[in-house]
Parts: C-alpha cells; sequence; structure tokens
C-alpha cells in the first residue's frame, strides 16, 4: 500500500450526499409521525407508542439501539488486538434473551408500567425508585455522550470530516426526531438504520475478500495470527477475555441491559401482546447474531489487510477504533459514496442509540420525578415529555465534549454499564425473584453493590491491569513500505510507543498496590460483582430486618404461571390427562405400550362436554 491512500482520507461529495440522506430519511420518520399522531397524542402515547406494536420492527429496534457505532467501530478493532473469541457474546446473547423473556418481561407487561422504576416503587418504596432513576440517568447520560463522540473522533481523524460539527449535527437530527415523533419514529428509524449499519458492513467485507482473494485465505490468515483464540477457557478472573469472562460477564452486562434497562424495556412492553413482546426478544436474536458475526467477520478482515503492517502501531491512525474507518477508506476510498455508507453505518448506529436513550430519560423523568409530584393534564405531560428529550438531547451533546477525555471506547461501555447497571440488575432480581426483601434491604444492597463495583471500576482506571492479564496479540510492521508524505521519518528503530499500558505497567510493579490483582478483575466482571453484591447484601439485611413477615402482592413477583414453561408443561398435563380416560384399566396399558384408543378419546371428550352444559 503506498503512501498516498493515507493521504487520500477525505470524504468526496458523493459520501456527504450518502450522509446527509441517511440524515435526512431519519428526520422524515420524526415528521411523519408527528404529523399523523397530531390528534391524540398523550404522554404515554408518546412515549409508548400507544402499545399497538407488533413484534417485527420492535425486535429490530431492540437490536439496533445497544448495536451502536461503538459496535460498528470497536468490535472489529477488538477482533484485530484481542482475538475473534469475543463471539461468545453470542452465547450470552441466548441466555439473557431466556431470562428475559421469562423473568423480568412478564413482570413489566402484567403491571402495564411506562417505566421500569415505578416498579420499585410498587415493590419496595418511593425512595428506592428516586435512586434507581438517578443511577439510570447517570448511566444514560453518561454512555450516550460516548456514542455520540465515538464515531465522530474516529472518522473526523480518518476522513477528514469536521469533529464537532458532526457531533453536534448527530445530536440534533437525533433530538429533534425524538422531540416531535416519540418512540413511533425510534422505532421506526432504528428498523431503518440498522439497514444501513449492515450495508455498511457487507461493502467493507465484500471489498476485503475480493481483495485478499476469498473467506478462506481471511479465515487462515486469522489463524496463523492467533486471532481465532476460541479455545481459551482460562478461570482466571484476571484476564481480559477469555470464554468465561465474556460467557459469564457478557450475560450479566447485557441482562442490566435488556432485563432492566428502561430504553429497551420501553420497546417490548410497548407490544400488542406478551407474545409479540417475547417474539421480539427472539427475534432480536437473530440481529444480534448478524452484527456480531459482521463485526468480527470485519475484524479477521481488518487483520487479515494489515498482517504485515500495522496502521496503529505505525502512528497512521492514533487509537484502534479508527482502523475501520481507515480500512474504508483505504480500501474503499476510489469508490464514491462507499465511505459515505460506512460512515452512515457508524452514525445510524450512534442515531438510534441516542435516540432511544433520549426517549428512555424523556420516559423515566416524567414519570418517575415529574408526576408523583405534580397534577397536570394530560396534554401538559406530553408537551413536558418534549421539553425532556430536548433538554436531555442538549445534555448529551454536552457530554460528548467530556467523553473526549475518556480512553478505550468499548472498554469504557461496558464498564459504565457494569458499575452502573450491575447494582440496579441485582436490585430488580431482589424485587422480582425474593419474596422477603424488604425496601431496607434493597437500598442497603443497590448501594454496597454501588460502592463495590464503583471501587473496582476506578481501580482499574488508575491502575490498569499488566498486559500478560489483558493479552494483546502481536501485530507486525515488517511488510510496511512507506515513502510518507508529511515529513516523517519512518524506521524501523524508532517505533511510536506501542499501548501505553506496557509503559505504565513497569511502574506498578515495584509500588505494586495490595489490591493490585483486585483492581486488574476483567473489565467484564464489573457488572456481576455488582449483581451477586446488591443481591447477598440486600438478602441478608432483609431477614435481619423482618423480611420474612412481609406479604407482597402476587403481580410484583414472577409466578409460575407467567413462565413459558409452565404453559408447555399445562399442555403436555391436558393432553395425558385427555388420554389417560376415566379408567384405571387402561391407565396401566398406556404406560406400557403409549396407544390411546380413539374411539375412547372421543367419548371422554363428548362426557366432558355434556357435563358442561346446563
Amino acid at each position: 500500500m503506498s503512501g498516498d491512500s493515507v493521504a487520500s482520507g477525505s470524504f468526496a461529495a458523493a459520501d456527504y450526499v450518502v450522509f446527509a440522506l441517511m440524515l435526512l430519511v431519519s428526520a422524515a420518520v420524526g415528521v411523519y409521525y408527528a404529523w399523523t399522531d397530531r390528534g391524540h397524542r398523550s404522554s404515554g402515547d408518546f412515549l409508548m407508542g400507544g402499545r399497538a406494536l407488533t413484534a417485527l420492527p420492535v425486535s429490530l429496534s431492540l437490536t439496533a439501539s445497544f448495536m451502536s457505532a461503538i459496535t460498528v467501530l470497536s468490535n472489529p478493532a477488538e477482533v484485530y488486538r484481542y482475538g475473534a473469541n469475543i463471539g461468545f457474546y453470542a452465547l450470552s446473547y441466548v441466555m439473557v434473551m431466556l431470562v428475559t423473556s421469562e423473568v423480568f418481561l412478564p413482570v413489566f407487561y402484567k403491571l402495564a408500567i411506562t417505566s421500569t422504576y415505578e416498579y420499585l416503587e410498587l415493590r419496595f418504596n418511593r425512595a428506592t425508585r428516586l435512586l434507581g432513576t438517578v443511577l439510570f440517568i447517570v448511566q444514560t447520560i453518561l454512555y450516550t455522550g460516548i456514542v455520540i463522540y465515538a464515531p465522530a473522533l474516529a472518522l473526523n481523524q480518518v476522513t477528514g470530516m469536521d469533529l464537532w460539527g458532526a457531533v453536534i449535527s448527530t445530536g440534533v437530527v437525533c433530538t429533534f426526531y425524538c422531540t416531535v415523533g416519540g418512540l413511533k419514529a425510534v422505532v421506526w428509524t432504528d428498523v431503518f438504520q440498522l439497514g444501513v449499519m449492515l450495508t455498511g458492513f457487507l461493502a467493507v467485507i465484500i471489498r476485503c475478500v475480493i481483495l485478499q482473494g476469498g473467506v478462506i485465505t481471511i479465515i487462515s490468515d486469522s489463524q496463523q495470527g492467533g486471532r481465532l483464540n476460541f479455545w481459551d477457557f482460562d478461570t482466571n478472573p484476571l484476564r481480559r477475555n477469555t470464554f468465561w469472562t465474556i460467557t459469564i460477564g457478557g450475560f450479566f452486562v447485557w441482562s442490566s441491559i435488556y432485563g432492566i434497562n428502561q430504553a429497551q424495556v420501553q420497546r417490548y412492553i410497548s407490544c400488542k401482546t406478551i407474545t409479540h413482546a417475547r417474539l421480539s426478544l427472539y427475534i432480536n436474536l437473530i440481529g444480534l447474531w448478524s452484527i456480531l458475526l459482521s463485526s468480527v467477520f470485519a475484524g479477521m478482515c481488518l487483520y487479515s489487510v494489515y498482517k504485515h503492517c500495522d496502521p496503529w502501531t505505525t502512528g497512521l491512525v492514533s487509537a484502534p477504533d479508527q482502523l475501520m474507518p481507515y480500512l474504508v477508506m483505504d480500501t474503499l476510498g476510489n469508490y464514491p459514496g462507499i465511505p459515505g455508507l460506512f460512515v452512515a453505518a457508524a452514525y445510524s448506529g450512534s442515531l438510534s442509540t441516542v435516540s432511544s436513550s433520549i426517549n428512555a430519560l424523556a420516559a423515566v423523568t416524567v414519570e418517575d420525578i415529574i408526576k408523583p409530584y405534580s397534577n397536570m393534564s394530560p396534554k401538559q405531560l406530553s408537551w413536558i415529555s418534549k421539553g425532556m428529550s430536548l433538554l436531555y438531547g442538549v445534555l448529551c451533546i454536552g457530554m460528548a465534549g467530556l467523553a473526549s477525555l475518556m480512553g478505550g471506547i468499548l472498554q469504557a461501555v461496558i464498564s459504565i454499564f457494569g458499575i452502573l447497571g450491575g447494582p440496579l440488575l441485582g436490585l430488580f432480581t431482589l424485587g422480582i425473584l425474593c419474596p422477603f426483601a424488604n425496601s431496607k434491604g434493597a437500598l442497603s444492597g443497590l448501594v454496597s453493590g454501588l460502592v463495590v463495583s464503583l471501587w473496582v471500576g476506578i481501580g482499574a482506571q488508575i491502575y490498569p491491569p499488566l498486559p500478560e492479564l489483558s493479552r494483546p496479540l502481536s501485530l507486525a510492521t515488517d511488510g510496511c513500505n512507506f515513502t510518507m508524505t508529511d515529513n516523517f521519518n519512518w524506521t524501523s528503530t524508532s517505533l511510536p510507543t506501542q499501548p501505553s499500558s506496557t509503559s505504565t505497567a513497569s511502574v506498578y510493579i515495584d509500588s505494586k498496590p495490595v489490591l493490585a490483582d483486585w483492581y486488574s478483575l476483567s473489565y467484564l466482571y464489573f457488572s456481576p460483582i455488582g449483581t451477586i453484591i446488591a443481591v447477598i447484601v440486600g438478602l441478608v439485611v432483609s431477614l435481619f430486618t423482618g423480611g420474612w413477615k412481609l406479604k407482597i402482592e402476587s403481580k410484583l413477583m414472577l409466578t409460575k404461571e407467567d413462565t413459558s414453561l409452565y404453559y408447555l408443561f399445562q399442555l403436555f398435563k391436558d393432553r395425558v390427562m385427555r388420554r389417560r380416560g376415566k379408567l384405571d384399566l387402561k391407565r396401566d396399558r398406556d404406560k406400557k405400550f403409549g396407544n390411546n384408543n380413539p374411539s375412547f378419546y372421543d367419548i371422554d371428550l363428548d362426557l366432558t362436554k355434556g357435563s358442561v352444559s346446563p
């Protein structure tokens, strides 16, 4: 690859057109829904889509909302540096959907609540609800800031698009269609944006496959470079990515997102029936898998193309998150419109996430903070929802400015969800599964879980884990033949320092804090720690403060009738009982031969019919 491909990192007119089109379509959807629904808008309709959505758009929207630009930019970079074993997330997704549809969904659906935090007040008390709400708002604003900033940074560095122009345009368009169109607009723009994301990925993958001469080449390159590290069953919790950290840690992180995060729950509760809601979760699994597969394969393509000349070590990109856009400009720069498509893919990932976050923030603020303390007409509340969408849009754009000070993007995000989402997941688990958990237990569990996970999380920022634990894989630069234009003398001796973790690690070896091992826990375990501590402390405190005397309404707990298994069991039981008939003589024969007697069967049914009729 010659040096001029590096310099050609700028956007052509066609790229801007593709990018602008994507923003326009998104805005148009908001306007369309605002116009069609202008007659009957209560804040419930605005925030919940009138509870009439079907499984398919909701499932696509569920997929799109947390598959942000971070997935498009960071997953491939993660595979490039640490190997393809993040593919094990596919397993944790399955467990998450099962738990969500069997444990959390039935309870929230039968209570018909707008904000998941309403549940905390019904089950515990007002204080728990407020604390939960505040945590959610903090978590979401932090996350949304990163999501707006991440793609802007990566794309600005590589494609020369103006950084703050990009941040502000994303924020403005999002805030616009959230404020105008409500949840319906969010769901349908998500569907469109998911399509754009997959198309962007496919364009890059197809181009790389053609360049490298087939899928087999890419897989064998990854194999030789040690990128296919699937057989890593090391149980050491300090290791960054292993089978266990990804399936167990990933399970907790994603459960806190799908099970209790307002942005997700709000969507599946807005389905017509609980079956639609369950279906939407399982269809969304296919979406999650396809995006995970695309991003892992894109990471393998990235490695295959740059296996002899790593653009990060040589200083062509300043952060691993920029590798993907760099690959696009490098291999697809001569095809006008394609880089624009990829940028649109990264951005639509962000737009969908930001819009769902803004909508969820507005819902939570109105339901948990404004409604209980004021008596406004539905019309006023609907206007306040819109005002809140606007306010949070502005706040998130501000947060993007702060995000510019954070390190690795994927890790930052999972850490935020782990540190704040873990204890919240524990709190809801206590409420739904433990009949004797009381409000004292719940609050102390939440606070202690939060303290511990904050302590680990902040410790890990100050004392980053040693490279032998995070094990970045080797990157080669021996195949680089640059004649770089911007007077940068590239000789093999003066390598720009590889990631700072290696240089900082050596400092700590002498003055290693006593808790160094505790701090270098894999970032995926922040969430399980918060959850488990919250549950244990919550149970212990509840039992000591008279929790076993509690009488809880059954609708606030998970009952056996709520699960699909119970229905399957009932169905099976009915079948068996029907076949057994009333004669005991027959029961014995049935056991041995399993045959049923059709005439007997019919008479039996007729009998029941006869006995029912008056």
